[in-house]
């Protein structure tokens, strides 16, 4: 491969072609999925070009927003999680490493993706000012980057979840196992920390990126995610149900702490009338599902899949209290959307939760990670306040709306884009 020519240099008020990674989008997958559907719809309409380089499950985007599918061998799929591919699937040499990688244990996803992408743009650099990676952070980003200026949004450090993973382990071996699935960890420190620049959506991430990948704090910039204040707004007119709790549930993992709030809706339901809706699928025999069973919520709990932004919002209005249980958030998209609702939100400490909710009593009522009786108290603070509920959740979205919208997000990342191209540019043989 040819060292690239002289790439384009866009004035600073030059309209910027931007080729935009997403390994794993789809909006129920997780937070990743909404990010990149608000924020490259939202660079469109600053009058940005943006280009989505997606992997399954393919991205939800605007109408104005292409996407370019990169196919995997799709092994964790809604339907068949984890089946072994067949030979005749098989494409190309990117389709064997992500069999070696899922052969041996690893999440093998992020490096497969990455070196598709690489595969892709090596050939395609003169279509792009810069790449935007959403999180791969495989070794085929190092390619990427040798070709086009390349800015990486870091959500929060995976470390934790593995942390968390293995601390809630069973035992031995599925420690073992857990270490090995997420030893692609290793592989998002190492390019990460050779990346000219990380953005981050809160303070308390760039602290925990900092100690547990070894990014250099002068690489990393606070660009905090947002929402649509328009879409997610209060319902007057729709009618709270007494009672109602609503969460969202992404990811049947430990980090989310579903399990606690479950627990804590067992001890409420010992008192008083109160059901649940979270909105994702569960997990067929996972955690969530046990733990269902075992405290016999089946007739409280209703998952909510697959539905609109709209209906969500409805859901929200519904709702007396929204939820967000988890021990460790990086920013947390479910906690603002609430908030801009007007619903009252009650949310742990986690990880970058109170930075985000703010001060308990004001707009959030919080309580600590991990304790499902402190859960259970702070909700049933909530419930039995009407007057608390409505002034927390008013205050609330006062707060998002001052502070978060997609707008303000997809500005700040444009500053960083141009930051990074600014940067001198060695010549580089494009290989991973």
């Amino acid at each position: 491969m040819p060292t690239p020519g002289p790439r384009r240099v866009p004035g600073p008020d030059d309209p910027l072609r931007i080729a935009y990674l997403c390994y794993r989008g789809k909006p129920h997958v997780g937070g990743q999925g909404v990010y990149t559907r608000h924020l490259t719809r939202a660079l469109v309409e600053l009058g940005h070009q943006v280009e989505v380089l997606g992997g399954q499950p393919y991205p939800l985007l605007d109408e104005r927003v292409p996407l370019t599918k990169l196919p995997s061998l799709d092994i964790f799929n809604d339907t068949y999680p984890g089946r072994f591919p067949a030979y005749w699937e098989f494409k190309d040499w990117t389709d064997v490493v992500e069999v070696l990688q899922f052969s041996a244990g690893t999440f093998s996803e992020p490096l497969a993706f990455s070196l598709r992408a690489w595969r892709e743009l090596k050939d395609r650099a003169g279509e792009f000012d810069l790449v935007h990676d959403n999180q791969c952070l495989g070794y085929g980003i190092l390619g990427v980057a040798e070709h086009l200026p390349t800015v990486v949004t870091l959500h929060h450090p995976i470390t934790v979840d593995r942390r968390l993973e293995i601390e809630h382990a069973p035992n031995w071996r599925k420690r073992v196992s857990v270490g090995r699935w997420y030893s692609f960890v290793k592989m998002q420190a190492r390019v990460a920390r050779r990346m000219p620049r990380i953005v981050v959506v809160s303070e308390n991430s760039i602290k925990d990126i900092h100690q547990d990948m070894g990014v250099a704090l002068d690489r990393m910039r606070l660009v905090p995610v947002g929402v649509d204040p328009e879409l997610f707004r209060p319902l007057p007119h729709v009618a709270r149900v007494p009672g109602r709790l609503i969460t969202t549930a992404s990811a049947d993992v430990t980090l989310k702490g579903l399990a606690y709030l479950l627990e804590a809706l067992a001890k409420l339901r010992t008192e008083r009338d109160v059901t649940m809706t979270v909105i994702g699928r569960p997990k067929p025999g996972g955690r969530s599902a046990e733990t269902i069973e075992r405290l016999g919520l089946a007739d409280a709990v209703t998952f909510v899949s697959g539905v609109s932004d709209e209906r969500i919002v409805e859901l929200y209005a519904e709702a007396e209290l929204a939820v967000v249980p988890s021990l460790y958030e990086g920013f947390s998209l479910p906690a603002v959307e609430a908030m801009a609702t007007g619903t009252a939100l009650v949310a742990t400490t986690g990880g970058a939760l109170v930075e985000v909710t703010g001060r308990d009593g004001d707009t959030v009522l919080s309580c600590p990670p991990g304790d499902a009786d402190a859960l259970a108290a702070t909700i049933r603070r909530g419930l039995d306040d009407a007057s608390l509920r409505a002034r927390v959740g008013d205050a609330g979205r006062v707060r998002v709306v001052e502070r978060w919208t997609w707008r303000h997000t997809a500005v700040q990342t444009v500053e960083q884009y141009r930051e990074v191209l600014a940067l001198p540019r060695p010549a580089g043989r494009g290989r991973p």
